[in-house]
């Protein structure tokens, strides 16, 4: 996946059981997708507790923020209950949508994090990737869309 494809369309089921589809979300305007690679991790606490933080900065500026990772909905339930995040989180069990949207392993084992701005018009517009730059994965989405308003 590019700057510019389209974005796959895909169907996963968040943490209340709840099938989400990407179709679905961008008709509500554009979507940050963060894959992540394991709810309660140290990194990742901090990253999904960041998104947190910004949530209505992100709701202002017309997005909805979703996690993916390959945890159980059990797993992504208890950590969203465990630290109030307000978005939606994805189980995607077999890390299946992390291969289609090209997320890339690091040193070859651990699953990436990789961020992606997604339009209205599902379009990929922005793609970052760091796995220990955690905070940037925010302020790039915010500093995107900020771009995409303007």
């Amino acid at each position: 996946m590019r700057i510019g494809d389209k974005a796959h369309d895909f169907e996963l089921t968040n943490q209340r059981g709840s099938k989400t589809r990407l179709c679905d979300l961008i008709m509500n305007g554009n979507v940050v997708l963060f894959f992540y690679p394991k709810d309660d991790s140290p990194g990742c606490t901090r990253e999904a507790c960041a998104f947190r933080d910004s949530y209505e900065v992100f709701k202002e500026a017309g997005a909805e923020v979703v996690g993916i990772s390959s945890d159980s909905e059990d797993s992504h339930q208890h950590f969203a209950d465990k630290h109030n995040l307000p978005y939606t989180l994805l189980s995607d069990t077999g890390g299946t949508l992390r291969k289609l949207y090209g997320v890339p392993k690091t040193m070859g084992i651990l699953p990436g994090r990789v961020t992606y701005i997604i339009d209205k018009q599902g379009v990929v517009r922005h793609i970052f990737n760091s796995q220990l730059n955690l905070i940037s994965h925010i302020e790039e989405a915010l500093k995107i869309l900020k771009s995409m308003k303007d």
